[in-house]
């Protein structure tokens, strides 16, 4: 049974779970099982992790659009959902051509609360991110939302569109990749953890990758800042102890 789980687990994250994640993944499921036992486990079963590589795509803003200031400072770890909120954007390539992922992430859980594709990076895609997220989420007044200074995210369009929903923007300083660290390490994760194992012959295909993805992170996969926790577990352990819905 452990051999036939540690197998289920790790083809289920495209092969993507290490010696430390899987030990956490039995043991969540009631096998006592320490690292060093995963390790030989995972040696026994010829489970072989692929190495990811780090990526990091930037836009640059036009001089002409205002820059907000940096409220995040690196502060990765709100004590609630719904305060602060990050964004980015990321190249997805498939045989047909690229297409174009926004994302927005509560740092609070590391859940994505939203997405969209497109075949154009536009301000059209950024807003289209941040209107899903804000629309499944409805958050009071004073969100922050952080991203970097890509064009989309310095518009003026974009701006009017956080004041709109009542949120404060924040941004990044230029070529500080830390100032984003988490939503890049998701965008690591998605790539060379997922996408970049199977072929994406189409944009139809990858689009339906993406989603698959999307409900693999948010429902399934562990996360050291969650208590390893995945995201939406993290996020109703919170709802028992403080009422929030």
């Amino acid at each position: 049974m452990l051999y036939r789980r540690a197998k289920v687990l790790f083809k289920a994250s495209r092969n993507s779970l290490g010696s430390r994640e899987l030990a956490k993944a039995l043991r969540k499921e009631g096998f006592q099982i320490t690292r060093y036992r995963a390790i030989k486990l995972m040696e026994r079963l010829k489970l072989v992790v692929t190495q990811r590589i780090a990526y990091k795509v930037t836009t640059k803003r036009k001089h002409s659009d205002a820059v907000a200031d940096n409220l995040l400072n690196m502060n990765f770890n709100p004590v609630g959902p719904n305060q602060i909120w990050a964004g980015d954007v990321s190249y997805l390539k498939t045989g047909e051509g690229w297409l174009y992922l926004a994302i927005v992430m509560d740092l609070y859980s590391r859940r994505v609360v939203g997405w969209h594709i497109s075949k154009r990076m536009t301000r059209d895609l950024v807003e289209q991110a941040l209107t899903k997220a804000h629309n499944l989420r409805k958050p009071g007044k004073g969100l922050v939302f952080h991203s970097d200074r890509g064009s989309q995210y310095t518009s003026k369009g974009f701006r009017n569109l956080l004041s709109r929903l009542g949120c404060r923007a924040s941004m990044g300083d230029v070529g500080a990749c830390w100032d984003n660290a988490v939503v890049e390490r998701f965008f690591g994760s998605l790539k060379y953890g997922w996408l970049f194992k199977v072929p994406q012959p189409t944009r139809t295909h990858m689009r339906e990758d993406v989603a698959r993805y999307m409900k693999y992170y948010n429902v399934e996969r562990l996360h050291s800042a969650n208590l390893d926790q995945s995201p939406i577990e993290f996020e109703n352990s919170f709802r028992k102890v403080s009422g929030w819905s």
